[in-house]
Order: structure tokens, then sequence, then C-alpha cells
């Protein structure tokens, strides 16, 4: 489970028990099945809510300011959304080790990933965390290609090469590095007119962002996707996997949008920000219609 949390008013990268999550997972699904997992998960998930305190403290804050919870329901959904991250996990686990067949599926938009492809356009999927966008990776079934994330992961070699040896379909992860050679990366993926997926509710220090009004309270967002999309001409769209009650998912995309790359620096931040716009008021929607899958346990706002 992650607790990326810091006293900063920014995330620091890091997941606990990334490595150790995945393996005790997969022991228990392979061996004693899905709901012994969720069994186990009932004390997982309190132990964290309870001993994981900066996380639980921003979670409270966005229960309690964001969505005007009364007191006793921000605390009760604090652990109701230890519990739900701990089931995406499990149920992540779970579809890349071949048991997708386990769950129900129905999809909003997925044409648009398709068309990226069958247009031979590429594009950039802008996703957030919410929901889980490596299961709506897995759930796009008419979807043969890779798609490539981007992300910072402290252990991203052996978490790729353990889910690797588990999994039907392989995910290709471009990490995130200091010296800035993960953009090669990108470059030749959208060159090549290849799909890349990237965090648009998170970002490193020393990221350009912009400052948007998000929930009512001012938040900074990266604005990497969003000028990787004007720069070679890309459609962009805000795309995860949300799960509802009996093991169901539903994936969901939003219509694709170009961004316009003008000559001028400030017209280009301006285009860059009205994009930014569309996708942010598609990540408000998608919070309010599942707030316990809102996954950002460190202070977001800033307060």
């Amino acid at each position: 489970m992650e607790d990326n949390i810091k006293d900063k008013k920014k995330w620091d990268g890091k997941t606990k028990g990334g490595l150790s999550g995945h393996k005790i997972f997969v022991f228990l699904i392979s061996k004693f099945g899905l709901n012994a997992a969720y069994f186990l998960l009932i004390f997982v998930a309190f132990w964290f809510a309870v001993f994981s305190r900066k996380g639980s403290k921003a979670q409270f804050y966005f229960f309690r300011k964001r969505f005007k919870y009364s007191y006793f329901k921000s605390l009760i959904s604090v652990l109701k959304n230890n519990f739900t991250l701990g089931q995406v996990l499990i149920d992540k686990v779970a579809i890349l080790s071949g048991l997708k067949h386990k769950f129900t599926t129905e999809h909003t938009n997925s044409e648009v990933i398709e068309n990226m492809v069958k247009n031979q356009t590429g594009g950039i999927l802008v996703n957030a965390h919410i929901g889980s966008w490596e299961i709506a990776g897995q759930l796009l079934e008419r979807y043969n290609g890779k798609i490539y994330l981007v992300m910072l992961v402290a252990e991203h070699e052996k978490i790729k090469e353990f889910v690797s040896s588990v999994t039907e379909k392989k995910i290709e992860i471009i990490p995130i590095t200091e010296d800035g050679s993960h953009l090669l990366k990108i470059e030749e993926v959208l060159k090549d007119k290849g799909i890349i997926a990237m965090h648009g509710d998170r970002f490193v220090e020393g990221a350009q962002t912009a400052k948007h009004e998000f929930l009512g309270e001012d938040a900074l967002f990266p604005t990497g996707p969003f000028r990787l999309a004007a720069k070679y001409g890309v459609p962009i769209s805000f795309a995860t996997a949300f799960r509802e009650k009996g093991k169901h998912y539903h994936f969901y995309a939003m219509l694709p949008i170009y961004v316009k790359n003008p000559g001028s620096l400030k017209k280009r931040k301006e285009e860059i920000n009205k994009s930014m716009k569309v996708y942010l008021s598609e990540l408000e929607k998608m919070i309010k219609k599942y707030p316990l899958q809102w996954f950002n346990y460190y202070q977001f706002w800033e307060i």
C-alpha cells in the first residue's frame, strides 16, 4: 500500500511495501483464492488507517474539508478508503495473473484508445491516483498493443520483473530519472505513434506546474503531459478504471483533446492551462462519483 506523505506539501515518490505487498497477495491469491486475500486486507487496512498517521490525516482533511462530511463519517471514510486501496491492489495482481474472468467490466469511451492506434496518432493518457490506471490498461481487451507507464518508483525494476513473471501481458514502465533520460524514451514512443500514460495529479520537486482551483481549494498540477501533447501534436485523454460492487470495474476515458502549440510562450501557457482545466473538470467529476477511490496520501492542497 502507498504511504506517500511528507511534512512538506509535496509528494516524495516513495511507495511503502510495494514489492513485498505484491508478493504477499500473489501468494494468497494463488494458494487460497481472492477471498482469503480480501480477509487479510481487513486487518492490513485497519493497521494503515490507524498507524499511518500522516496519510490518514491527509485523507481525513480530504473527506472533512473538501467533501464536508461529518467528523464521524470522515473517520469511517478513511478506513473505507484504505480498504478500497487494498482491494484495488489485490484485484490488480489477480487480473495481471490471469484471473480477469473473475471480474466483470464495462467501458465508457474505450474507443478513444483504440482510435489512437487505428488512426495512427498515438497519444497521452493523463491519469490520476483515483481508481486504477494499471487495471484500466488490462481491461482494454480489444487493444493488443503496449501502453508505456511513466512513473517514479524506487523499486520499479524489481516490481516490473516480479509482476512480469506472473502476468499474461507485460507492462512497460518508463521510470522517471534525475538526468532526464526518460524524456528520450517518451519522445521515441510518441514519434512511433505509441501511447504514453502519465500522472496528472502528482509531481516531483523541480517539475513545471500550474496552480488551479480543485474541489474548492488551490492546488498545483504538473504541466508535463500537456506540454508533451502540444510538442508532439498528439491527442490527450484522462483514463482510468473504477472499482464498483461485486468485483465489477468500469473503464472510463475522456473524449480526447488536442493541445494547441502556438509560437508565443504566453499563448502556449494559455493553451496548456485551458486543456488542464478540461482534464481537472473530468477528474473532479470522477472523484465526486468515487470519493473512496482517491489515493493521494499527502497534503495535496495549498493550505
